[in-house]
């Protein structure tokens, strides 16, 4: 199973906010870019992988701006380190003022894959080559909050 590096695999869409995306306030709903963040970075993880992906889990994101009608939403995602069969894809979130060429972050957010066989059950997915020192810290960080997902997993398992 030959590697991959995070840049082979990385993304970026974008995709204009009209008003079906919008609550009363005329802001995108949040429920929307959660959306695009899944597809944007299942779409990293399926590159890697060229299986299909199953989302396993989305590590909370803050909404720091909000994104309005008639705005670009941009998705940047790429994969940050892989498990035997899972992914974490980061994914960050900014929008563009079409008018002014103002943008800003919105928010960010950490997706797990599984990578699934033809049987339906979790496959093998191959390595992740980092290049870059900014591969290895993404992919240390991964690491990091990995670990700590496994560990709160746990608790919640004992609390029942």
């Amino acid at each position: 199973m030959n590697g991959k590096t995070p840049a082979q695999t990385a993304v970026t869409m974008a995709h204009l906010i009209l008003p079906s995306d919008a609550n009363p306030a005329g802001n995108c709903h949040g429920g929307v870019v959660l959306k695009y963040i899944d597809i944007c970075g299942a779409i990293v993880a399926k590159r890697h992988c060229r299986k299909n992906v199953v989302t396993a889990s989305m590590d909370r994101t803050d909404f720091l701006a909000p994104v309005h009608v008639g705005e670009m939403v941009i998705l940047k995602a790429s994969l940050n380190m892989v498990g035997r069969t899972s992914m974490e894809v980061g994914v960050r979130v900014e929008a563009e003022n079409l008018m002014s060429g103002e943008v800003r972050h919105t928010n960010s957010a950490y997706v797990t894959y599984v990578c699934m066989g033809e049987d339906g059950k979790p496959h093998a997915v191959p390595p992740m080559v980092p290049e870059t020192d900014e591969d290895r810290r993404r992919m240390a960080e991964a690491q990091m909050r990995r670990k700590l997902r496994q560990e709160a997993k746990s608790l919640e398992k004992k609390r029942g």
